[in-house]
């Protein structure tokens, strides 16, 4: 029982865990302009004056290395990656990678429902109790897939618009940054948690019926069971 209790809390703790990494995901630019699910080092045709565009869950950044202030959209739910480069850095995109790229940035507002999801598992699997530990498995296995989801949709996007960049010639470099790997990490951790939480929930299980089985037999043995008295065989109380 106490290994089953020591493996519920590791099971508990990567479901916390998964929640900051979500986090972080989804706090990326424009709301902390330093996090980024993709960054893009922009030429700007001379070295010394080179910029960051930072891609984010809800808009993007572009961050000067000269120490003028940083540029950022406001917050808001899709925008269209193709055309912020195309604008910087002059790189090329078709009608089909403009038109798929912006589509895919729509699905990244599924960051903060899966960090949600990860959030309320936690907390299901914090509070004892068996109703609550397989509520959790059940939590963790929605935000598992979300998480997937967005992750995959993420890849996509951003792949696109990094093959564009380091095919064109330009110069600029592009690279997955800290939001894509903090999502990762969080499909990994929610992975794990669904199974060790569900594990430990079910031999948890097992354990009390175990428990209560070998109570029974012990009454038995002693002869001290008790049979159920008929309503006319009980005597009054008073």
């Amino acid at each position: 029982m106490a290994k089953t209790g020591f493996f519920h809390h590791i099971g508990t703790f990567l479901l916390f865990a998964a929640s900051i990494l979500l986090l972080i995901t989804t706090i990326s630019s424009p709301v902390i302009n330093s996090i980024g699910v993709l960054e893009v080092k922009l030429t700007n045709s001379t070295n010394g004056h080179n910029s960051v565009a930072s891609f984010g869950t809800f808009g993007y950044c572009i961050r000067h290395a000269s120490g003028n202030k940083d540029y950022c959209t406001h917050d808001h739910i899709g925008y269209n990656p193709a055309k912020i480069i195309e604008g910087a850095d002059k790189t090329d995109f078709n009608t089909a990678s403009t038109d798929t790229t912006k589509a895919l940035t729509r699905v990244m507002v599924l960051h903060p429902v899966a960090c949600g999801l990860a959030f309320i598992a936690f907390l299901l699997a914090a509070g004892s109790g068996l109703i609550g530990a397989v509520g959790a498995a059940l939590v963790t296995a929605v935000a598992w897939i979300v998480t997937v989801v967005v992750m995959c949709t993420d890849f996509v996007a951003f792949g696109i618009i990094k093959r564009h960049i380091d095919r064109d010639g330009s110069g600029s470099r592009a690279h997955f940054s800290t939001a894509m790997w903090t999502l990762v990490a969080a499909m990994i951790c929610l992975f794990l948690a669904f199974f060790i939480v569900l594990l430990t929930c079910c031999s948890s299980r097992v354990h009390r019926q175990s428990h209560v089985s070998k109570h029974a037999d012990a009454g038995y043995a002693n002869g001290t069971t008790t049979t159920k008295r008929r309503f006319w065989q009980r005597r009054s109380q008073y």
